[in-house]
């Protein structure tokens, strides 16, 4: 028998049949058999507005269970983020997961995660499950990121306990390229290209030593770059890795430089000739400062005359760091006079460098030492004859003050013979991927060639 259409009318029409049925046997048999049906048709037969009712009512009841079909299912899926100072127990009782299950849950993910490393601002989320056989509700899975390429999943067994696990996202390596123009600064300009923030400290450090970023940069100076980075199978990026080449266009003049891993298993940046872009000496040892004073003659900003500026003056906040600026020896650390906290290191080729108003110096920073190119030496303050946090830094050569920002300082090293053409080789690899990728934020899958490894 087929359902019918409205279960209201199924049971108005099933009433009426057993009814109907019953009306015939009472009735005396006639050889007149419409008579019955007509009476019953006076009976049980709806008028049109019963009829649309029936429906309107039947519309109404479908409607109200597709609502509690869709809450139900909303209420069965619950995100819930982690607080500052908060547990994971804290955050799973608030969500109304029994303290007896969240303790089993939590020792289910001490197996493969510690639930206490999780962060402010995590998101868990629990998908709860029906009991067939009882009204009660289970948490039967509850998931968390740990980084874009791994997360934990924790889920109900048979038998009620919990089992955790780790899920890690295949992901490839690619190359990837973005290009664009200068209209006040390089930070401003790969910001606005969407250059993640770790490759512009990278830029800022290759060309540091042969760019002036205060003075050098003007609007419609240009700038590219192409660099590897680990993506999972969706898109979503899992790690920044290294330069692979990048250029800035300054007034006209392009400067393009190239990673390279020498014999030794070093990587380091050079030009198209194979000459190292590590100078003796760095011209700005700091990072995101700016430039507040520059070399000569100037009004002494305390004692209210001229007099020359021997260093140039880099305003940064308190507690900067301050690095090297090339290998060499402390020759001073002591507080020095109107210096304040002063450090002067001893370097090759009659060279040396000083750095004043520091707040603190260095760790193990004493005379005598040794030191390395960007080590830190100390941080940025206000000691000394100062009206402000700021570094000053002075180059001298031969005992004597000279600018840091036009001194010529000599590469530290050139490629020569067959490491020079082991260079060449992977220039011409480097810049054939480059060229591939012409159009700003290119991608492109790489293999694990041999100029690929080269700089893992």
């Amino acid at each position: 028998m087929a359902k019918a259409k409205w279960p209201g009318l199924s049971l108005c029409v099933c009433v009426g049949a057993s009814l109907g049925a019953a009306a015939t046997l009472l009735l005396p048999a006639s050889p007149d058999q419409t008579k019955p049906k007509s009476f019953l048709a006076a009976v049980f037969t709806p008028s049109e507005e019963e009829l649309q009712t029936a429906i309107e009512n039947d519309l109404s009841n479908i409607q109200l269970a597709v609502r509690r079909v869709a809450t139900a299912a909303l209420d069965a899926t619950k995100t819930v983020t982690i607080r500052a100072g908060d547990t994971m127990s804290d955050v799973l009782q608030r969500a109304g997961v029994d303290r007896g299950v969240t303790l089993n849950i939590i020792e289910a993910v001490k197996q493969v995660y510690n639930p206490r490393r999780l962060q402010s601002g995590q998101a868990l989320t629990l998908n709860f499950i029906d009991d067939p056989h009882t009204d009660d509700r289970h948490l039967g899975e509850m998931t968390f990121e740990l980084s874009p390429s791994e997360s934990v999943a924790v889920e109900r067994t048979d038998d009620g306990t919990y089992n955790a696990r780790k899920i890690v996202a295949e992901t490839h390596r690619e190359l990837t390229r973005y290009d664009g123009s200068i209209s006040s600064s390089l930070a401003a300009a790969t910001a606005e290209a969407g250059v993640p923030h770790k490759i512009l400290d990278d830029m800022v450090k290759m060309f540091s030593y042969d760019v002036d970023f205060q003075r050098d940069i003007q609007e419609g100076d240009a700038f590219s770059v192409m660099f590897e980075r680990v993506v999972t199978a969706d898109g979503r990026v899992v790690s920044t890795g290294a330069i692979r080449v990048a250029s800035m266009t300054l007034s006209g003049s392009p400067l393009k430089l190239y990673a390279f891993k020498d014999a030794d298993g070093n990587v380091d940046f050079y030009n198209e000739k194979g000459e190292g872009v590590r100078k003796a000496l760095l011209r700005t040892p700091i990072n995101g400062a700016r430039l507040s004073s520059g070399f000569g003659m100037r009004q002494h900003p305390i004692l209210g005359y001229s007099k020359m500026h021997e260093g140039i003056d880099f305003g940064a906040p308190t507690g900067t760091p301050v690095f090297a600026a090339g290998d060499g020896v402390i020759e001073k650390r002591e507080i020095f006079g109107g210096y304040g906290n002063y450090v002067r290191i001893r370097h090759s080729s009659g060279y040396a460098t000083a750095y004043a108003h520091l707040s603190r110096f260095g760790q193990n920073i004493q005379v005598g030492k040794r030191v390395r190119q960007e080590q830190i030496i100390g941080y940025v303050g206000t000691t000394g004859r100062s009206t402000g946090a700021h570094l000053h830094y002075e180059v001298l050569r031969d005992a004597r003050q000279v600018n840091p920002m036009t001194v010529k300082f000599p590469s530290s090293e050139k490629l020569e013979g067959t490491t020079l053409a082991r260079f060449k080789e992977s220039r011409s690899t480097t810049e054939r991927q480059y060229a591939e990728l012409a159009h700003p934020s290119s991608v492109a899958m790489i293999g694990p060639t041999r100029e690929d490894s080269a700089l893992r």
